[in-house]
């Protein structure tokens, strides 16, 4: 069996629990380890919570930029969260390359997102939505299940 949502948002604050919270509700049906849900919920929350600070821009009058869209993919051994939204996305790199994501200054009340998610999850792709605009942040991480529960099998 394997398990996969999207979800069409509001970039409000009110929607980065109400995705996390399906989620967990996922995993936890799925028998997912408590732990590994945990780290993925706090990934999935900085992500969105991203999206909804810097996803889009309302005052363009287009109200795509008004919305954002997670999608989660349980299949087998792996979790796959993606987080897209309609906003100016990521400045172009300077070179083919973009460059490592610095952790914020210990006092910095912001920017810390993107560096908790690459510290939670095995593999983290950051970048644009090719040709329309906006960012997408996927990640993933291996699966460990709950005692007794049985592993989801790939189709």
């Amino acid at each position: 069996m394997s398990i996969w949502w999207s979800l069409h948002l509001r970039r409000e604050a009110a929607s980065v629990p109400l995705a996390r919270r399906l989620l967990i509700g996922t995993m936890e049906t799925a028998g997912v380890d408590p732990d590994v849900s945990y780290d993925l919920s706090v990934a999935l929350s900085e992500a969105c919570a991203n999206a909804v600070e810097h996803g889009g821009d309302v005052a363009c009058g287009d109200p795509g930029s008004e919305a954002y869209r997670v999608t989660a993919y349980l299949d087998g051994e792996k979790c796959r969260i993606e987080v897209a939204d309609a906003g100016p996305g990521f400045p172009a790199p300077p070179a083919r390359s973009r460059p490592p994501i610095r952790p914020a200054h210990s006092d910095a009340e912001n920017g810390r997102g993107l560096c908790l998610i690459q510290e939670l999850a095995d593999h983290v792709h950051i970048g644009n939505k090719p040709g329309r605009g906006g960012a997408v942040v996927s990640f993933d991480k291996v699966l460990k299940w709950r005692e007794g529960a049985a592993p989801l099998m790939a189709v």
